[in-house]
């Protein structure tokens, strides 16, 4: 039996984010920083009065607020998530976050698979 060891990401890959006024995204795992398409993990840093449009991705979609709060509107109303909570948004279903408190917010997003520009599906 081969052993391995465990795989250090010794830093995260900085991302170009949709959305205005600019969010920071710092992708550890994924497409982009390891090369991963089946999962994406990366930590968000969303402005106060940051939104991007709307999407209907092909991949689900665990997002786990740290701090301040998310908005997430989706077909037939919105939710708030606040630091402490998450939400998940399945493949195929059509949502848009935001964060249009005074301290925006800072959270992880998780997709499977990963995250990418050609299976995101943003509104127009």
């Amino acid at each position: 039996m081969l052993v391995g060891m465990p795989e250090l990401i010794d830093k995260p890959s900085r991302i170009a984010a949709a959305g205005e006024p600019p969010k920071l995204i710092d992708e550890y795992v994924g497409a982009v920083n390891t090369g991963n398409t089946g999962i994406s993990i990366a930590h968000m840093r969303s402005p106060s009065g940051w939104a991007e449009p709307g999407q209907r991705p092909e991949f689900d979609e665990y997002t786990v607020v740290l701090r301040g709060s998310l908005t997430v509107e989706y077909e037939g109303g919105a939710m708030e998530v606040s630091a402490g909570q998450a939400v998940h948004a399945k493949a195929g279903e059509w949502v848009r976050y935001s964060t249009p408190g005074p301290e925006g917010a800072e959270y992880i997003a998780v997709c499977v698979p990963a995250f990418s520009p050609a299976i995101v599906h943003r509104d127009e």
